[in-house]
């Protein structure tokens, strides 16, 4: 037909304008085999790879000095309304504590609890000079307290031979320092045994 000769010569012209370096014999045969790949390739678009922020190590912390608390920051009154907040996320967690709650309930939550906030006293201490240290807990490392008393005092407590005792509502909780030997965070994905050795 008419309208396929046309086709034809539009090809081959339009071949012949899109690779003028072949030869018409060359187009000719690709015609006839009727297969024609045009020799154009798309860029790849390279994917960017996100760069990781990368953290401070422990070195560079202890240098920037992130986790020291500043004298002048080191007043017990400051840190009261952290303390009725974290009262406040206890009573959440719990539920309430009311005077029906189940003791070992409230203990199994308070273990895997957040104690930034929370008012301690050093009960037994291995080192007598511990004992009867009160204040709000400002810090938790994996082997110490960093406590604020009501003296306006940094106390730094390690969790090892100490045993805590918390009290919120009249419910009254002791923390065994030697089993407690966690970050906050290790803490609260750990499944603590209900049964075990209890000493200082």
């Amino acid at each position: 037909p008419q309208g396929s000769e046309k086709a034809k010569t539009f090809v081959h012209a339009f071949l012949k304008r899109s690779m003028p370096k072949v030869k018409d014999e060359a187009i000719q045969d690709m015609l006839t085999r009727k297969a024609v790949v045009l020799e154009h390739y798309p860029k790849k678009k390279t994917k960017q790879k996100r760069k990781k922020t990368k953290g401070f190590t422990a070195k560079q912390r202890r240098e920037l000095r992130l986790f020291e608390i500043e004298p002048e920051q080191q007043r017990y009154a400051i840190f009261l309304p952290l303390h009725e907040l974290w009262k406040q996320y206890i009573r959440d967690l719990c539920h309430g504590l009311k005077p029906d709650a189940q003791p070992h309930m409230i203990q199994g939550k308070l273990l895997k609890a957040d104690l930034h906030g929370a008012i301690v006293t050093v009960t037994k201490s291995k080192c007598p000079s511990y004992v009867g240290i009160t204040g709000i807990i400002l810090q938790e490392f994996k082997h110490i307290f960093k406590i604020i008393t009501k003296e306006d005092k940094l106390k730094v407590v390690p969790k090892l031979n100490n045993v805590f005792s918390l009290e919120l509502d009249g419910f009254i909780s002791y923390i065994y320092g030697s089993k407690f030997l966690l970050r906050a965070s290790e803490r609260s994905a750990k499944k603590f045994k209900l049964k075990g050795t209890i000493d200082l």
